[in-house]
């Protein structure tokens, strides 16, 4: 089972170039960063930030600030935590961001 992600801004429409990210496994409380990454100019990483999760609880932290600090915009976000389950199936998971200065969303992509 791989993971990989990418990051549009829905503000510009175009791929956000530079976000760094970080994978977290998530234990009850505890947090264990597993890999991190920054999303090119397509707004993707290189390689896919894991080729073989186990079930369970993740975290990607996307840190956006820098992003939008870098452009000249304001926003409300700093950091953007996504939590997600992975199943016992070995398909693949896709979890982008679509990201602007006062929003952002989410969702399983394929």
């Amino acid at each position: 089972m791989t993971l990989t992600t990418h990051v549009l801004d829905t503000s510009t429409g175009a791929p956000a170039e530079g976000i760094a990210m970080v994978l977290y496994s998530v234990d009850g409380a505890v947090r264990t960063e597993l890999a991190g990454a920054t999303t090119n100019a397509d707004g993707r990483t290189d390689e896919p930030l894991a080729e073989a999760l186990a079930p369970g609880y993740y975290e990607l932290s996307f840190t956006v600030a820098p992003y939008f600090a870098a452009r000249g915009v304001a926003t409300f976000y700093d950091e953007i935590t996504i939590r997600f389950r992975i199943d016992p199936d070995p398909r693949h998971y896709h979890v982008p961001l679509l990201l602007a200065p006062w929003s952002y969303s989410t969702y399983r992509g394929s």
